[in-house]
């Protein structure tokens, strides 16, 4: 399929709460010797090391070198702390707390050496998103590093990595009101847009790419929203020195703006959300940076903005320098799924069919990986326009195909039939299939239905959901020296229920709301489908072949020990979590991620045979990290669970 930029129809893009980390790299997936510069290690977002000395014949040995409590900075302690370190000339830096508090940690012992917290405001009380920061950027500036945070409030500070003072020859001594340059909204400094106007926080770190702090943002989550007004999460670029704004670019194209007639009805005057929520990746060379978007307002159902909706759930390639748009893909078209591509896009260098070929990996919610060519954005293999199902949900207009990934092949379980329900004992296989009689099952792209629809149904279930696939805490890592992709997801079904809006808020304005994704409980508290119920993926880049997949993971005991299961081999389902991993030149490391055992994994990166495995203090929460810091290679990992508030582990081995 053509390039979206070339074809309209092939690619559609929306974009819209920035998630961002500092790149000054000469090269995407060039890594600093023994540092992690950016939430995804590099600007290429690879989540890569090259150290080895952690590997196969010791990673068994590796013991907990100090804890760092997350629960001090409150006054909210944060039992998912969802931050990612980053580690830069001999100090690590991170976010812990609601006030979203930066914090500088001496790497070999775990000591707090400065801390900065933003000042109160009415923002910050607003902010749905104070526990969800995921870290910190960095870059050089004329000889000298700054450290770069973006808070709940939605301001954008700059900080001296040595004191943790603010930089006063940075905006307004050191600080940044980003409401100033969203868009032509009032606002007041304290309490920020008036709530009639909408509502926007932040959630990810920025990111500097040649000289330029590219900002994104989020909002509320949509499926509690019942209003169709809301502003947009435009994009933002700021001089990394000065603090000076440099452009904004609009995820919901204004009029005589490109994409503006993708929005129908004039809905683009009063739609908000698309939100670039997720980290983002970036590309020096090319002065490019990459931003992913979620749906407009509000999830699943947009019949009050009819039309493909572009920039939404998109795929953006932006000039660093201008703000301008050099090319997107759309990955769903006038999305009511919920399927936001949730985390940084991979970008790495393989040579398919004998060429070279610069590649932009974004795995999703629907269990695809988008492989494209991160310079133009044209499709590396196929991706085609397909028939899907259409809603009968009164005022709803579906986009009568979506782009269909012809290869690498699906990394997850998409749709689901009678065929995908659990069959461990007759039993319990006999109580899913009076479970779904309440629900339509359907193919993937499955549409959201209404309670008490015409057939008796009350829900349609839609597979993977809100929930499944690739996300945000396991997401992928890529190997940038054999080309191979390590994707985490899990089934993660949805089955949104759809009611009149105002049943749920008198002053709704939409005509069908939904008050969260839904799910489908299974018999007894098991899952209603078959295992594995989590996965690890490797994917060959430069042949889209799959090349071993592996339970993520084990069996949980819930699952283990359940009643109705004693005496039933049910081999290894692996956990109800998204794997949290990183690779490095010898491993694949990974954690089982939130709720599950608090146990540490490697495995062989060629075959996915498990090498190794240690405990933790708790189970992992978010993508981890590693680093070398005088001599001695440390893993970093957020946990929590079991009673044990967000917390960072420190691993590494014995002192001889």
């Amino acid at each position: 399929m053509p390039n979206a930029a070339v074809v309209p129809r092939a690619a559609k893009l929306a974009l819209a709460s920035v998630a961002v980390l500092a790149l000054v790299l000469p090269t995407p997936t060039q890594a600093q010797e023994g540092e992690w510069r950016y939430w995804g290690s590099d600007a290429a977002s690879t989540r890569y090391s090259p150290l080895d000395q952690i590997d196969a014949s010791n990673f068994g040995d590796l013991e907990v070198a100090w804890i760092w409590r997350g629960d001090n900075f409150g006054p909210e302690a944060d039992p998912l702390l969802r931050a990612t370190p980053i580690y830069v000339d001999g100090k690590l830096y991170s976010v812990a707390g609601s006030r979203r508090t930066a914090v500088a940690i001496d790497p070999a012992t775990g000591e707090t050496l400065w801390t900065f917290r933003e000042p109160h405001t009415q923002r910050w009380e607003d902010s749905m998103r104070k526990n969800y920061g995921k870290g910190v950027g960095y870059a050089e500036v004329g000889g000298r590093g700054v450290i770069y945070l973006v808070t709940p409030a939605f301001f954008l500070h700059a900080l001296d990595p040595e004191t943790g003072y603010p930089v006063e020859s940075f905006g307004d001594h050191g600080v940044v009101d980003l409401l100033d340059n969203l868009g032509p909204w009032p606002h007041d400094r304290d309490k920020g847009l008036d709530p009639s106007t909408g509502y926007i926080t932040n959630s990810s770190p920025p990111i500097v790419v040649n000289g330029v702090v590219v900002v994104g943002n989020s909002h509320e989550q949509g499926y509690y929203q019942t209003r169709q007004e809301n502003v947009p999460g435009n994009v933002m670029g700021y001089d990394a020195a000065t603090g000076k704004h440099l452009w904004t670019f609009n995820v919901i194209p204004q009029e005589g703006e490109y994409g503006n007639d993708t929005w129908e009805n004039d809905a683009w005057r009063r739609t908000g959300n698309v939100s670039a929520w997720a980290p983002l990746s970036a590309d020096p060379e090319l002065g490019l940076v990459y931003v992913v978007t979620d749906p407009p307002t509000i999830d699943y159902f947009g019949g009050f903005h009819p039309g493909d909706n572009l920039f939404a759930t998109s795929i953006l390639a932006i000039d660093a320098s201008t703000g301008e748009r050099r090319w997107h893909f759309q990955t769903v078209h006038h999305d009511v799924w919920n399927y936001d591509n949730p985390t940084a896009p991979n970008l790495v260098d393989v040579t398919v069919d004998g060429r070279e070929v610069p590649a932009l990996v974004q795995v999703t919610k629907q269990g695809w990986a988008y492989v494209l060519n991160r310079a133009t954005g044209e499709p590396v293999w196929d991706i085609e326009e397909r028939p899907v199902p259409q809603s009968d949900v009164p005022g709803e207009q579906l986009s009568p195909t979506q782009p269909f990934v012809t290869r690498p092949a699906p990394f997850e379980m998409q749709g689901i039939t009678e065929d995908d329900l659990i069959d461990f004992t007759p039993e319990l296989r006999a109580m899913a299939m009076e479970i779904v009689k309440d629900f339509r099952l359907g193919p993937l792209f499955n549409p959201p239905s209404r309670e008490n629809a015409p057939d008796g149904t009350q829900a349609a279930i839609h597979c993977p959901g809100a929930n499944g696939g690739a996300n945000i805490p396991g997401g992928a890592a890529v190997d940038p020296e054999t080309g191979i992709l390590y994707v985490a997801s899990t089934k993660g079904c949805s089955a949104p229920r759809l009611v009149p809006g105002t049943d749920v808020d008198p002053d709704s304005n939409v005509d069908w709301v939904s008050v969260g994704p839904g799910g489908v409980r299974g018999p007894e508290g098991l899952p209603i489908f078959k295992p594995p119920y989590s996965t690890i993926t490797a994917i060959d880049l430069n042949t889209g072949d799959h090349v071993w997949r592996i339970p993520n993971g084990a069996t949980p005991e819930s699952v283990k020990n359940h009643p109705r299961l004693q005496g039933v081999d049910v081999g290894n389902t692996g956990a109800r979590s998204h794997a949290t991993k990183l690779v490095t030149k010898t491993l694949l490391m990974y954690g089982e991620g939130r709720g599950a055992a608090p146990i540490f994994r490697a495995v062989d990166k060629a075959t996915g045979k498990e090498l190794a495995s240690v405990e933790l203090p708790g189970a992992t929460l978010t993508a981890p990290m590693t680093y070398m810091h005088e001599g001695v290679q440390y893993v970093v990992t957020a946990v929590g669970g079991r009673g044990m508030a967000g917390a960072l582990v420190a691993l590494r081995l014995p002192e001889e």
